[in-house]
């Protein structure tokens, strides 16, 4: 009985190998379909935001400045908007407080501008009245969220990947949600998944890949205020950033641990049936008739 043990230890071992300890990955969805807007939380369909929008820009260019901050609030009201909508947005809204000459309510659209688009200029061609305020906008200390991804080297096909997540700046409390956009390299359509925020460094685990080759995973994420607005962008669709992931070819079967243990359990039970039939002292009588034909 006590022979037998080692058979039994190997079997185990295997089972805790394949059972335990993989990080729990986080499920993804697909990317919205045409129409739709990612709002960090849903899917919502596209509202009239860029015709709104559009005309607002309109009035500004005719300084019909009125009729254009009305525009400019309903494009707001329908949105979500895309991060690009949002920058052009607070900066009509700007160019138009300035040409009212109210020159706080400006400094803060700039502002909010800004912190959208913290490299954004203003075109030179533009009435001084904007511009100046623009200018004194931009010498204040950066309001921009910054949001930081992370990750180890060394990824592999066939394990999941973690990913650090921290908030290392959102001064107007300006990101209620953010998500992750994932696509294996070569594919054509993005994957979801929502990005813990919170104080401190929060972690994410995605899926792992399957292949049979070295591969890499893309990634982009975007920052969500409470209206679903774009406030952040980290990387983009056009230009992701790139985690590799190798492939180490697996060994061969003869190779693998569990080859070597079972083989050598059944070495070990052979040799000690051996030593136990080699040194079990015969009995003092046989029973066995004897007669004579």
């Amino acid at each position: 009985m006590t022979r037998c043990a080692p058979a039994l230890i190997v079997l185990v071992v295997a089972a805790c190998r394949g059972a335990g300890g993989a990080p729990v990955a986080t499920p993804l969805r697909p990317a919205c379909g045409p129409g739709q807007a990612w709002t960090g939380t849903a899917c919502q369909p596209v509202g009239p935001a860029a015709r709104e929008l559009a005309t607002g820009v309109a009035a500004i260019t005719a300084f019909d400045v009125d009729r254009a901050l009305v525009a400019l609030d309903a494009a707001a009201a329908a949105g979500p908007l895309d991060h690009a909508q949002h920058v052009q947005l607070w900066e009509q809204r700007g160019l138009g407080l300035a040409y009212l000459e109210r020159e706080a309510d400006a400094t803060a659209a700039f502002a909010r501008l800004l912190a959208l688009d913290p490299g954004h200029l203003l075109s030179y061609t533009l009435s001084p009245k904007a511009t100046f305020v623009f200018e004194r906008a931009r010498k204040a200390p950066s309001r921009a969220p910054v949001l930081e991804l992370g990750w180890t080297g060394g990824q592999e096909v066939g394990a999941a990947v973690p990913i650090d997540v921290e908030v290392v700046a959102d001064p107007d409390t300006l990101l209620a949600h953010a998500t992750l956009f994932v696509r294996t390299r070569g594919a054509t359509t993005w994957q979801l998944a929502p990005l813990p925020l919170g104080p401190g460094r929060r972690r994410l685990v995605l899926p792992a890949v399957q292949a049979s080759r070295p591969s890499a995973l893309e990634l982009h994420a975007r920052g969500y205020d409470q209206a679903g607005n774009e406030v952040l962008l980290w990387a983009s669709p056009d230009q992701p950033r790139e985690i590799p992931l190798r492939f180490d070819p697996p060994p061969p079967w003869y190779r693998r641990w569990w080859v070597w243990a079972a083989t050598g359990t059944v070495v070990a039970l052979g040799t000690g049936i051996g030593v136990w039939a080699a040194t079990r002292e015969p009995p003092d009588k046989l029973d066995v008739p004897v007669g004579v034909r």
